[in-house]
């Protein structure tokens, strides 16, 4: 098929790799415009954009889709399809009707639960044991679309959202191929009425850890929230983001550190933090951490 490719972050280029490696015709990629980042604050590609450069593809980096000139040279592609995964940017009506086949969606839930910017993240942080990825026909609504194929996946007890992301990723990637080679064949199936969440974009607020809520609260905070933006707390003044833990069968005062390997007192139960990061340093697992950030029994975070 002749397909136009919609993608912006990590998430979306084993999407895009399937898409190539299952013969498809990928006739242009469209992904969001670089922008600064880094120390330098230079203008970044995103990963999308860099993969479609090493498959020697056009991209095409609008900052709106709703101009007459944006909708013309989308409609100047004759596409058959067009695959949206993570794009960023509300697609207007006349660009959804461009494509003979209309344009395709793959949405990281079971929908209609988590429509929304943030389902892999808002799945593990209201502790759901399972999630999944849809193939939807996309139309005006925010991920209301009827529905090609669903695949679940179960949600580990102790993964993380950027553990799942990746599984998501590749499911999402074997998914798009399939619906693709069954494209009309298949009667997409409208979303039920009953069910419907929506998972709001995570802001940053959300991520301070309140000690005083339960250890299973903030067992799910701290991996819905790895690796970004990172739940936090503050040590000697200096924030530091948690970004793993495990339940453990204790009880005793709301932050305070129940042993010197951080396992720490929850409002209801206790956590032990695995994998930690200070402010401008890397990653560390605890025990790392700990060798040059000794946190003893009885520390108040």
């Amino acid at each position: 098929m002749r397909i136009i490719f919609m993608g912006t972050p990590e998430f979306s280029v084993p999407v895009l790799n399937a898409l190539v490696d299952a013969g498809h015709d990928i006739i242009c990629v469209y992904s969001q415009p670089p922008r600064p980042a880094g120390r330098g604050k230079k203008d970044r590609l995103t990963p999308v954009h860099v993969r479609a450069l090493e498959l020697d593809l056009e991209v095409r980096h609008p900052v709106s889709l709703k101009t007459d000139e944006a909708l013309a040279q989308f409609q100047a592609l004759n596409a058959d399809v067009a695959v949206v995964v993570a794009y960023g940017l509300i697609l207007p009506q006349s660009v959804l009707d461009a494509p003979s086949r209309g344009c395709l969606n793959i949405h990281a839930s079971l929908l209609p639960r988590w429509r929304g910017a943030a389902p892999i993240h808002r799945s593990i942080m209201a502790g759901d044991a399972q999630t999944g990825v849809c193939i939807m026909q996309m139309e005006a609504g925010l991920d209301t679309g009827p529905v090609l194929s669903c695949k679940p996946l179960e949600i580990g007890s102790q993964e993380t959202t950027a553990q799942l992301h990746d599984r998501l990723s590749a499911l999402g990637a074997t998914a798009i191929v399939e619906a693709l080679d069954q494209l009309g064949t298949v009667t997409p199936q409208a979303q039920s009425s009953e069910g419907v969440t929506y998972a709001a974009k995570i802001d940053k607020s959300e991520a301070a850890i309140d000690w005083s809520r339960s250890a299973l609260d903030i067992d799910r905070q701290i991996r819905g929230l790895s690796s970004f933006p990172g739940a936090w707390f503050e040590l000697d003044g200096t924030r530091v983001k948690v970004l793993g833990s495990t339940l453990v069968a204790a009880q005793g005062t709301a932050g305070v550190t129940l042993d010197d390997a951080l396992c720490v007192a929850c409002g209801d139960g206790a956590v032990r933090l695995t994998k930690l990061q200070r402010a401008g340093k890397g990653a560390q697992d605890a025990d790392v951490f700990l060798r040059g950030n000794p946190v003893p029994k009885g520390t108040q975070l």
